[in-house]
C-alpha cells in the first residue's frame, strides 16, 4: 500500500482536526488530574471514529483497520491516553462481539459501543500470567443452564469506567479448554478493584477484576465452548497493528514538538536546530515515523484484504513500539529539562512510551511470532524442542 485513498485521507484529516482542536488544548490538564475522558470518548463516537471498522447496521462507518489505525495515530499524536482508549474501545471492547457474537448479542451490545455511549473491557491477563495467556486460573463451571465464574483478572482497560457496559473475559471451562464470556458491569459477584496508579497513560481506566460466584446465563457465552483462547488471540493480531499505529502517533508527536522547538529555542545566539546533533536527531525522528507508518499500514492493508497478516502485525508492533521508546528518549534530550515535565507533550510521551513494548504482547512475544512465521522450530514458550 503506497498511497491512501481519498476516503482514507478524509478520515485522517477529520481525526487530525479533532485531535488538534479538541484534544490537545486539554491534554496536559487531564493528564495531571488523571481524569477519564468520558466527554471525548462520546465525541469520538459522534465523529464516527469509534465506528470506523463496524458495519453500518450497528451505526458504524463500514470501513477497515487502515482507517481505524490512521485515526488512532492522529489522536495518539497529541494524547496517548486517549489514543489507547480509542484503540481498546474498538479492538478489545467491541470487536470481540462483532467477530464472535451471535446476532442477538451484536444487536444488544454493539450500537451503544459503536456510538461511544458505552465502552467495554477485554479480560485476558491474570495476576499470575501475562504472556502465558493459556495459564488461566479463572474458571467457569456449568450450573444448570448457566455458568458460575470465579477468579481474577489484572491490568484490564475500560473495565470500570462510568460508561463501561461489560467486560469480555476468558475462563477455563475444562482441562485445556478456554471459553469467552460477556460479563455485564452490574453482575453480582463481579467486583472492581481500584484504578491502577500507572506510570503513563494517566487518564485511562485500568484495574484488577475479581469474580466471586459470578453467575451468568448461557446466552452470555461468547462463541463456542473451547474456542475462547483462539478467538482472543485472533483479536490480538489486529490489536497489535493498532498499537503500532499508536506508537507512530507518539513518534510523530515527538517529531512535531522537536521540529518546532529546534527553531524557537536558542543557545549561543542561534537556534538549536542549527547544531548538527539536534538536526540529526530530528532527521532520525522523521525517518523513524515514515518507516514505521509504512509498516503498520502494510499490516492493516493485508488485514483488510483478508490476507494473512500475523507476521506483519508482529513486525509492525515490534519495530514501531521500540522506535517509539527511542523517539521519546531522543525528544526528551532535545528539550532538556523542559522535556522532563508533564506539562510538555514530550514529557508525557516519555512516560507513555514504555508500555507500548508490553501491552498486547511484549517485544519478546513479537519476536517469537516472527520466528514461528519464518518456520523456525521454536515453541510457544520460547524454547527450542530437542533434536
Amino acid at each position: 500500500m503506497l498511497e491512501l485513498t481519498s476516503r482514507q485521507r478524509v478520515v485522517r484529516e477529520q481525526a487530525r482536526a479533532f485531535a488538534t482542536d479538541e484534544v490537545a488544548p486539554v491534554a496536559a490538564e487531564r493528564y495531571r488530574r488523571g481524569e477519564y475522558p468520558i466527554d471525548l470518548v462520546r465525541r469520538m463516537g459522534e465523529l464516527g471514529l469509534i465506528g470506523l471498522p463496524f458495519p453500518r447496521e450497528y451505526g458504524g462507518q463500514g470501513m477497515g483497520l487502515v482507517e481505524l489505525c490512521l485515526a488512532i495515530e492522529e489522536v495518539g499524536r497529541v494524547d496517548q491516553s486517549l489514543g489507547i482508549t480509542l484503540e481498546s474501545a474498538v479492538s478489545l471492547g467491541a470487536m470481540p462481539i462483532l467477530r464472535f457474537g451471535s446476532a442477538a448479542q451484536r444487536q444488544r451490545w454493539l450500537p451503544a459501543l459503536v456510538s461511544g455511549e458505552q465502552v467495554a473491557g477485554f479480560g485476558l491477563t491474570e495476576p499470575t500470567g501475562g504472556t502465558d495467556t493459556a495459564g488461566l486460573h479463572t474458571r467457569a463451571e456449568r450450573d444448570g443452564d448457566g455458568w458460575v465464574i470465579d477468579g481474577r483478572k489484572a491490568w484490564i482497560g475500560n473495565a470500570g469506567s462510568p460508561i463501561t457496559s461489560h467486560v469480555t473475559i476468558t475462563a477455563a471451562t475444562g482441562e485445556d479448554e478456554v471459553t469467552n464470556f460477556i460479563v455485564p458491569a452490574d453482575t453480582p459477584g463481579f467486583i472492581l478493584g481500584a484504578r491502577n496508579d500507572l506510570v503513563g497513560w494517566r487518564t485511562i481506566d485500568n484495574r484488577h477484576l475479581d469474580f466471586d460466584g459470578c453467575r451468568l446465563p448461557d446466552d452470555h457465552r461468547l462463541g463456542d465452548v473451547g474456542a475462547g483462547l483462539a478467538n482472543f488471540l485472533t483479536i490480538l493480531d489486529a490489536g497489535r497493528v493498532a498499537i503500532a499505529a499508536l506508537a507512530v502517533g507518539l513518534i510523530q508527536g515527538c517529531l512535531d514538538a522537536c521540529s518546532e522547538h529546534a527553531v524557537e529555542r536558542r543557545a549561543f545566539d542561534r537556534p538549536i536546530g542549527s547544531f548538527q546533533a539536534v538536526a540529526f536527531t530530528v532527521a532520525d525522528l522523521a525517518a523513524s515515523a515514515q518507516l514505521c507508518r509504512d509498516a503498520y499500514l502494510r499490516a492493516a492493508w493485508l488485514h483488510d484484504q483478508g490476507r494473512p497478516f500475523t507476521t506483519e502485525a508482529a513486525i509492525a508492533k515490534l519495530r514501531c513500539t521500540e522506535e517509539a521508546v527511542s523517539a521519546a528518549r531522543a525528544a526528551t534530550q532535545v528539550f532538556g529539562g523542559l522535556g522532563f515535565s508533564r506539562e510538555s507533550a514530550v514529557g508525557r510521551f516519555y512516560m507513555d512510551a514504555k508500555i507500548l513494548e508490553i501491552g498486547e504482547g511484549t517485544s519478546e512475544v513479537q519476536r517469537l511470532v516472527i520466528a514461528q512465521g519464518l518456520g523456525l522450530p521454536i515453541r510457544p514458550d520460547g524454547s527450542v524442542p530437542p533434536h
